[in-house]
C-alpha cells in the first residue's frame, strides 16, 4: 500500500548527532536516525550528524545517498582505488555495492539513504588492510548503517 511520508517531520523527531565518531554508543546512533520505510532487504532511512561515521559497506547492493541539508565528505573504497565526493544538499550518489564507505561532516548534514542490509562496519583506519587489528561487526540495525 501507497504511503506518504513526511521526511522533515521525521527529521524534525530525531536528535541531531553532535560529533559523531567511531565509538558513537548505538542508543545516540538510534536516536538520530529514523526508519522512514521498509524497502526491499533494507530500509529507507534518515538523519543527521556532524563529525565521522566508522566504514561501512553493503553486500546486498548499491546504497542511494541524497544528502537533504548540510555538507559531508563522503569516501568510497574500491578495489582498484579510494575516491572522495563533497556533497551538499540536493545531491545524491550510489555507493557500489560490496564498496568500503564513511561519511565526514565538519559542519553538519542531513541525509536520507535506501540501504539494503545487512550492513558491515568497522572502526579500522583502513577496512581493506589484511593485517588489520580490526574487527567487522555485520548489523541489521539500520540506524548503525548510515
Amino acid at each position: 500500500m501507497p504511503q506518504v511520508i513526511d521526511i522533515q517531520k521525521e527529521m524534525d523527531n530525531r536528535t541531531f548527532l553532535e560529533g559523531r565518531h567511531v565509538d558513537t554508543p548505538p542508543e545516540e546512533l538510534e536516536a538520530a536516525f529514523a526508519t522512514l520505510a521498509h524497502y526491499r532487504d533494507g530500509g529507507v532511512f534518515a538523519g543527521g550528524f556532524s563529525g565521522v561515521s566508522r566504514w561501512e559497506r553493503h553486500r546486498n547492493g548499491d546504497e542511494i545517498v541524497h544528502v537533504l541539508g548540510g555538507a559531508t565528505s563522503l569516501t568510497i573504497m574500491r578495489q582498484s582505488d579510494t575516491e572522495t565526493f563533497e556533497l551538499t544538499a540536493g545531491m545524491m550518489i550510489i555507493v557500489p555495492q560490496g564498496c568500503w564507505h564513511r561519511f565526514e561532516s565538519e559542519t553538519g548534514v542531513q541525509l536520507m539513504t535506501v540501504t539494503p542490509q545487512p550492513t558491515d562496519h568497522t572502526a579500522a583506519d583502513d577496512p581493506t588492510d589484511p593485517n588489520g587489528d580490526h574487527v567487522t561487526e555485520l548489523s541489521r540495525n539500520p540506524s548503525q548503517g548510515t
